[in-house]
């Protein structure tokens, strides 16, 4: 049976594995206040549906999600709103039961991390993921001080945040905890294998496990959003802050196209590969 929460994420239950398919397409799956009162809506929604023992989180062909968009962004630094990012990651990491992250496309600063909250976290080839919390002018949020760590190490998280460096799901092979790194053709059919593997276990089992196994990231989440959030309330008290995001989003050409910077910006590194690409093939 299929049940669709808005426009922008469906979610369908089927043989005991949920399908939760971010599609905001005009958005890029950013996150948005109305995109991420939905998101946290569905999630809440998957756990408490007696009939699911596995979710499959999805996005986009090309874009997985594009983390924080800009009216949300200058709303935290100007103190507006409540961190909501915050409650979206804790929701994933509460939800009773196991989720996998298909992330076929790129995803980019909260985007990533929103993935890596899962149990089990399948990446694309192709597709290139960062945390760009940094070019933005402000220190990373969503608890990725801690969970980026866990998932890809402590020295690759530090070139990351640090950085702001996009790698391409490739780059992870034998550097992190990732579980698969697939083409990304593969990658969504991947997560349905994984999930049918858990789907036919006792969904009382699978959420007694899932509250012993996901206690380590669950706890460095909590210790992250401590720190963090005194470092935004240094960074957001900064105009400059504030300047540096608009100009981070109004400087691509494709904002206008409903693309963030996020998106944007990966976009651009990907022409840049190819124009490297074809300038040594011409050599």
């Amino acid at each position: 049976m299929s049940q669709v929460l808005k426009s922008r994420i469906a979610v369908t239950v089927e043989d005991g594995v949920a399908d939760l398919h971010m599609r905001d397409q005009e958005g890029k799956n950013a996150f948005s206040r109305a995109f991420v009162e939905d998101l946290v809506a569905a999630l809440t929604k998957v756990g408490r549906d007696e009939r699911a023992k596995v979710c499959v989180l999805r996005g986009l062909p090309d874009v997985f999600s594009a983390g924080g968009d800009r009216s949300l962004l200058l709303e935290l630094a100007e103190g507006h709103v409540a961190p909501y990012d915050l409650l979206l990651t804790r929701t994933l990491l509460e939800v009773p039961i196991p989720t996998i992250a298909a992330m076929a496309g790129a995803a980019v600063g909260g985007g990533l991390i929103f993935g890596l909250s899962c149990d089990v976290v399948i990446l694309a080839q192709e597709s290139r993921y960062g945390v760009n919390f940094m070019d933005l002018g402000f220190t990373p949020g969503m608890g990725t001080t801690r969970l980026l760590q866990l998932a890809v190490g402590e020295y690759v998280a530090a070139e990351m945040m640090y950085g702001c460096q996009y790698f391409r799901g490739k780059h992870f092979v034998g550097r992190a905890q990732i579980n698969h790194v697939e083409p990304r053709a593969r990658v969504e059919d991947k997560a349905r294998k994984v999930a049918w593997r858990m789907a036919d276990k006792p969904r009382p089992a699978l959420t007694l496990l899932k509250r012993s196994l996901s206690l380590k990231r669950r706890q460095a989440f909590e210790e992250a959003r401590t720190v963090e959030s005194m470092m935004h309330e240094v960074c957001f008290a900064d105009p400059q802050t504030r300047a540096r995001i608009r100009e981070n989003y109004n400087s691509t050409a494709t904002a206008s196209a409903g693309k963030g910077g996020a998106a944007a910006e990966v976009e651009r590194a990907n022409r840049q590969d190819a124009a490297i690409s074809g300038s040594l093939e011409d050599r």
